[in-house]
C-alpha cells in the first residue's frame, strides 16, 4: 500500500496557502534508517502554462493507479509534487509573473521570503533534503508549456565532466523511446547566462553528480508522431483512453495532456 503526505510550505504573497504532496510506499521508503530517493517535480510556475497544470494531475494518476510500473516506481521512490509555484499568478490570471511582477523562474539564486515566497520555500526543503545524508534527490524536473513546438522535449544542463553531461541525455532518449509525443531531436542542453535563475540550472550547480535537473516542456497543441507530417492534437477522449489503462484507483475527471512553455517567452524556461 502508499500513503499520500501533504506538507504544508507556507502562504504566497496573496496570503493564498500552498502544501506539497508526497507520494510514499509505505513498506520501503518509510522503513526507519532507509535511504530515501527522491524525485521532485514542480509546475505552474508560469501561470499561463495550463498544460503544466494537466500534466501534474497525469503523473499523479499515475502513480496512484494500479499499473505494474506505479507499482515499481511506489516501492523505489518517494515522490514530492509542488504542482503550482505560483498561486498569486494563476490565481489573478497573469500570464507569466507573479502578483508583484515577478518571472519566479528567473529567481532561484536567491528567492525572497517576502516577494517570492512559494519559490524559496520549495528552495529551503530542496537544501534541506540535499543536506539530509538519509536522503538522495535523484531528480528535479521543472513542468512547462509551450505555445509555438509541438510535442514533448526537455531542456538540459551542460557540465565540463564530460561523462556526466552524456549521463544527462540518457533521460531524455528513453523518454523518447517510451512517449510517441516526445522528441529528443527538440531537447537541448544549455548553459546561457540569462538562464542562470531557473530552477533546472540553479539545482543543476548546486546538486551533485548523483542528481538530474531537467525542465519538460510539452505543447500547447499537438505533437506530431516520428515518420509523418501529421499533428495529433491532445484532446480529452485521447486523454480518457489512456487514463482507461491505469486500472480502478485513477478517479480524477481531469485529462493529462502534454505540457510546454509558451507566448513572449516559447522556448524560454
Amino acid at each position: 500500500c502508499f500513503l499520500t503526505i501533504r506538507q504544508e510550505l507556507g502562504f504566497s504573497s496573496q496570503f493564498i496557502y500552498y502544501d506539497l504532496p508526497h507520494i510514499f510506499f509505505l513498506i520501503d521508503n518509510l522503513r526507519e534508517g532507509a535511504e530515501k530517493k527522491v524525485v521532485f517535480i514542480t509546475g505552474r510556475v508560469h501561470p499561463g502554462e495550463t498544460p503544466s497544470s494537466f500534466v501534474c494531475q497525469g503523473i499523479i494518476d499515475f502513480l496512484i493507479s494500479q499499473h505494474p510500473i506505479a507499482r515499481v516506481l511506489r516501492e523505489h521512490l518517494v515522490f514530492k509534487i509542488a504542482p503550482m509555484l505560483n498561486p498569486d499568478g494563476v490565481y489573478l490570471g497573469n500570464y507569466r509573473c507573479s502578483l508583484m511582477g515577478f518571472d519566479l523562474n528567473r529567481h532561484w539564486l536567491d528567492p525572497s521570503p517576502w516577494a517570492h515566497p512559494t519559490l524559496h520555500g520549495v528552495k529551503q526543503l530542496i537544501i534541506q533534503m540535499y543536506n539530509d545524508p538519509k536522503t538522495s534527490l535523484e531528480f528535479y524536473i521543472d513542468i512547462h508549456a509551450h505555445s509555438t513546438m509541438m510535442n514533448g522535449f526537455m531542456y538540459g544542463n551542460i557540465f565540463e565532466d564530460e561523462e556526466r553531461f552524456q549521463r544527462q541525455a540518457v533521460f531524455p532518449k528513453l523518454l523518447c523511446q517510451n512517449a510517441e509525443d516526445f522528441s529528443y531531436s527538440s531537447t537541448s542542453f544549455n548553459r546561457d547566462a540569462v538562464k542562470a535563475g531557473t530552477g533546472r540550472r540553479f539545482l543543476g550547480g548546486l546538486l551533485d553528480h548523483t542528481s538530474y535537473c531537467y525542465t519538460l516542456e510539452v505543447s500547447f497543441y499537438s505533437y506530431i508522431i516520428g515518420g509523418t507530417t501529421a499533428a495529433v492534437p491532445y484532446t480529452e477522449e485521447a486523454c480518457i483512453l489512456s487514463r482507461s489503462s491505469l486500472g480502478p484507483s485513477t478517479k480524477s475527471g481531469r485529462s493529462y495532456q502534454a505540457g510546454q512553455e509558451s507566448g513572449p517567452s516559447a522556448g524560454k524556461d
